[in-house]
Order: structure tokens, then sequence, then C-alpha cells
């Protein structure tokens, strides 16, 4: 039988490969429609609408472990034993957040702190093995000034599980590296606020940092709290306003996944408003977005009952004095009526096909690097987005014309052209050819007006071992120098190079690697000293170097010194220099002069 877990990667990755049954308006779709206890009870409607619960209170640490040691679990039991009884989905909500924690927390030393967290996580897994999905860290994003969505200053949560150094979200890592030793089946969460309208950037950079850190994060889910123009934003005030511009909406939920390839939980959806008609506009709009998004994985509604939710005066809810307000009206026409239609992957009543991956990347202009040499910022590989590079810009900001029409920040700097307007977590990746194994030095030619600029190397997928501090050169960017990166060890044959931004705000003119070969104006990559001539009445074909290191292409002829000359008279090569031929079968090597 598959885990929860595989169900739901399946439905978002693989376009409604399976389906929820079970009780509740969206029985059959690919993807839950589920709320909240209502005033700390499973109402017995709860199964006629749900197919999902979620304890609004009642699984919180503070409910739970009011004195610590003792536990009752009672109100948390009764969401679990429903969900178990009925069919439907369970999620724990939340392990670690920065309120409604118990009241003896605060007054613990950190090391005490973090002895009262595992034992609680302890004895949740204890009552709870099975999880289908938990909020394992809630409201975390840093606002500013050392502060939190949550008040996590108020207790040793954070230096207990390790920390929040310049903002790495160590805490939360560690948190669900902890969660994860427990319940290797469960989908864990990170859960937050206004991470559609207001916090959205910092929402993407907790996920990809915490990712990157190797947290085991599954899915983001996104409190959907601030789905109006004016309230209904986080803090309970409800009141007035339209609808979020769907267009926006559609945007957000697209950059979120493009930015951290994760799925989403719609977790905690209101539209707090007397104006019956205002709430069916952003239910209709909104829910059928969330409904045939194929990144969403769920959807929770945050109380169904008028005057018992927690916005100002309850009027969130969608049932009221027993009667359904339109919202409720459309959404039981709309899970009705699109049964096998409501379902990721399937837009609008049409089968849904999925965009094709991304291509693999080639290198620029077909031809890869050679090393020992240099890799120019500039020459990433062709591929496009999220193939050969991520940039958070949608254009070009730089100044430099070449590849303009491309995303990648390229500006006139250095030796000639550089990568400008970095941002963390930015990558671009260079397909290199090594032509002899060894240990490589590594220099760079950087430049940066700012602290904390930095960036790491990958060679094929692994880190190299080497990440860079880039030294502030003042103010003025146009200051480059060259520094020392570190030494990778190489073996010959193709290899793809990942520069990864690890700090904002640092140029890169090139990356040069060395093994010692020794060198001669005009040959930095030692190619010279490996000449040796190759005479035979044999077809023969020739690598065609530049004095950079770049291939430019293949040619054939009866040993070196016919092939030099057909080089010479080549239309191809437009300027004088030396250039290198390199026997493909032998490796041997020799310069040719062409004059133009």
């Amino acid at each position: 039988m598959l885990s929860f877990k595989s169900i739901i990667t399946s439905a978002v990755l693989f376009a409604s490969a399976y389906s929820f049954a079970g009780p509740g308006l969206a029985d059959g779709a690919a993807k839950f429609v589920g709320n909240i206890t209502t005033r700390g009870q499973v109402r017995s409607d709860f199964g006629t609408y749900w197919n999902q619960i979620t304890a609004e209170n009642e699984c919180k640490w503070q409910s739970i472990e009011g004195s610590r040691g003792n536990y009752n679990f009672s109100g948390c039991d009764a969401c679990y034993n429903w969900a178990k009884n009925n069919g439907g989905y369970f999620k724990f909500h939340a392990l670690v957040w920065g309120s409604q924690y118990p009241n003896w927390l605060g007054n613990l030393s950190a090391d005490d702190t973090k002895k009262a967290i595992t034992d609680w996580f302890d004895r949740v897994k204890k009552q709870y093995p099975d999880l289908d999905m938990i909020d394992v860290v809630n409201e975390a994003i840093r606002t500013g000034n050392n502060q939190y969505h949550s008040g996590y200053n108020n207790t040793k949560i954070i230096q207990a599980l390790g920390g929040d150094n310049n903002g790495d979200y160590t805490f939360v890592t560690t948190a669900f590296k902890m969660a994860r030793e427990r319940w290797p089946e469960a989908v864990l969460i990170y859960n937050d606020y206004n991470t559609v309208q207001w916090q959205k950037n910092e929402g993407i950079q907790l996920i990809q940092t915490i990712k990157k850190n190797g947290a085991p994060v599954d899915a983001y889910g996104l409190q959907a709290h601030d789905m109006m123009t004016q309230g209904g934003g986080a803090g309970g005030t409800g009141g007035g306003g339209g609808c979020l511009n769907i267009n926006t909406l559609k945007s957000v939920l697209d950059e979120i996944w493009e930015k951290t390839q994760t799925p989403m939980f719609i977790s905690e959806y209101d539209i707090g408003t007397d104006n019956d008609q205002t709430q069916k506009q952003c239910y209709q709009e909104q829910i059928s977005l969330f409904m045939e998004n194929e990144h969403v994985a769920g959807i929770t509604l945050w109380g169904y009952i008028y005057g018992a939710t927690w916005v100002t005066n309850g009027n969130s809810g969608i049932i009221k004095d027993g009667k359904d307000r339109a919202a409720m009206t459309w959404l039981k026409e709309y899970l009705a009526s699109n049964k096998g239609v409501n379902t990721t992957g399937l837009l609008n009543g049409a089968e849904y096909v999925p965009p094709p991956p991304p291509p693999d990347p080639t290198p620029y202009k077909g031809v890869a690097a050679v090393l020992p040499g240099k890799i120019e910022a500039e020459n990433y590989d062709e591929g496009g987005s999220r193939s050969a590079y991520s940039d958070d810009d949608s254009a070009n900001q730089g100044d430099a014309s070449v590849r303009a029409d491309e995303g990648v920040d390229l500006v006139a700097g250095g030796t000639g052209v550089a990568l400008g307007y970095t941002a963390t977590d930015e990558w671009l990746v260079y397909t290199v050819n090594v032509a002899t194994a060894g240990e490589y030095s590594v220099t760079a030619n950087v430049s940066s007006g700012a602290t904390s600029s930095g960036f790491k190397l990958q060679i094929d997928g692994q880190d190299a071992g080497i990440e860079v501090a880039v030294p502030q050169t003042g103010e003025d960017w146009s200051v480059y120098q060259v520094v020392d990166a570190g030494k990778v060890t190489l073996t010959a044959g193709p290899h793809v190079v990942k520069v990864v931004i690890t700090g904002s705000n640092c140029n890169i003119d090139y990356l040069e690697f060395s093994n010692g070969t020794t060198t001669t104006p005009g040959d930095p990559l030692g190619l010279a000293s490996n000449i040796q001539l190759d005479e035979t009445s044999t077809l023969q074909h020739y690598y065609v170097f530049d004095t950079h290191g770049m291939r430019m292409g293949i040619i054939s002829g009866y040993g070196f010194k016919a092939t030099a000359e057909l080089l010479k008279s080549s239309s191809d090569i437009k300027t004088s220099g030396v250039y290198f031929l390199r026997n493909r079968a032998t490796g041997k090597m020799q310069a040719v002069r062409v004059v133009r």
C-alpha cells in the first residue's frame, strides 16, 4: 500500500495519478478539501463536507503538555480518530511554533529546551506513529531586526535547535531532521502566513535556505489568510476589500514553484467578510485555481461555521445559522459537477499536458571550455532558465551586449564581460573538458562593492569543497582582483561545473583552473609544451582551440603539417593569432600561427 507521502508526490508530479476517496465534497478528487475543529470539537456534520482534518488548537504543544511531563492528547485524538474511522486524512499542527507553547518552556535554558523539544517529539511519535502530514515548523520567517513571524525570541527554541546564524534557519533545518527520523513516511510541511502578498520573497528564501541546508521538507504550507486586497491578513481582522487579483495569485504560485520546486498546501484558507457575493467571488476564483493548479497538493479551510472562526465576528464561516452562504453553495456545486475534473493535472475539463522538463544544458556555441584553462563567466551553457542557469530576475539587468536576450545579468567589466547583479542561490552551469587528470588550483577574477559576497563550486552535482568569500573592493564594482579559490581533483574527460551564489552582489569575470603546466606567452594552457609532430598518411581528426582554451571546432587532414595549412586557409578563422590543434585519437598537440 502506498504511503500518503507517495500519493501526494504522485498527485503533484504525475498529474492526478491518484484520487482521495472517502467522505466529503471532494471524494474522488486528486487533492483533499479539508477543514478544522469548531471550538475544539469535531462536528457531527464534518464528514458531510470534508475529507481532511486539522485541529485548530488541540494538537498544539501548549494544549497537550500544559505542565511538563503531563500529556493530554484527548482533543488531538478526536481529530486523529475521526480521520482513521472515516477514511479521511489527518494533519498534525504543529510541532515547533513560536506561539502557543507551554508557559513553562520560557523559563528553561537552551540545553533544557532541547531536551523538552526532544521529549515532545518522542511523545507525539509514541501517540501517533503513522501520521499523514505534519506542520513541523510554523511561522518562522524573519521579518527584520532579528524578529520572526511568531515569538521565537521569547524562548530558547532557536538556540536549542542550533541557532539562526545570519538567517540560515539552522533551527528550522534541525526540527525537520528530527521529524524525519521519527516519521520517515509522513509529509513534512513548513507552514507560514502572508506568504502570497507581503512576505512572498521571504518565504521563498526560507524554503530555499532550509532545503540547501539539508532539511527534508516535503511541502510548503501557504496559510492563505491574505487572499483579499484589504483585510483578511494574518491577525484575524477580516473586514472589507475585494478578492486578490487572480492573475497575481496565479503568478505567485508559479513563482513559488519555479524557485522552490516544492509542492504547496493551501493550509488555512479563509475569506473574512459579511459580503456574501465577495466571499463567493473569492472562493470561485481562488478555490478553482487551487484545485486545478498542478503544484497544489491539498486545501484546508480554516473554519466553516459563521461566528465560530478566528476572524472578527467569525465572518469567514460559510454556513450561517444552519444555512449555506453563497460561497458554500458554489463550493458544493463546483466539487459535485467537476468530479474527475477538479483534480490535479486537469484544467477546465481538458486534459492537462505537463510542460516538458527543461532540456539538458549544452556547451555554449557547442564548444566546451578546456581545462587547464579559463571558464569565462559569460560562456555559461545553453539551455535556458532552470537548465543552464537560475536567475531571480525576469530580465537581464546587465549592460553587456552579449547574450542580452537571456535572463542572466552580464556586465561590462573585468577582462571584458562579467557576471553581475548576483543574488543568493542563483546558479550557472558550464560544461568543460578536462585534458589531463590531476589536482587543479582554482583562481577567480572577482569584484564586489558589498560585504558577505561569495559563491561555491559543484562538480557533476557534488560540492567541490570550494567556497569563495569575495573580498569587498570598495563601492566601485569595476575594481577586480584575482583570488585563490582552492584546489580540486578532476578526472580526464567532460564534466559540468556549477557556480552557486552563496552571498549576493559578487561580480565574477572568470575562473581559471591550473594544474601547474608551464605556460608561455600566448599559450595559457601550456599546449605548446606538448607539441609533437604527427605526420601520417592516414586521415586524422583534430580539435581546434584558441589561446583561451575555447574549442572552436574540428578539422581533418593528413597529419599536423597538412592540417595546419588547411587551418591557415580556413574561412572560419577570422582573427590573426596562435591556434592549437589536438589530435582526437592521440592527444598530441601543435601550435599554428594564423595571419589574417
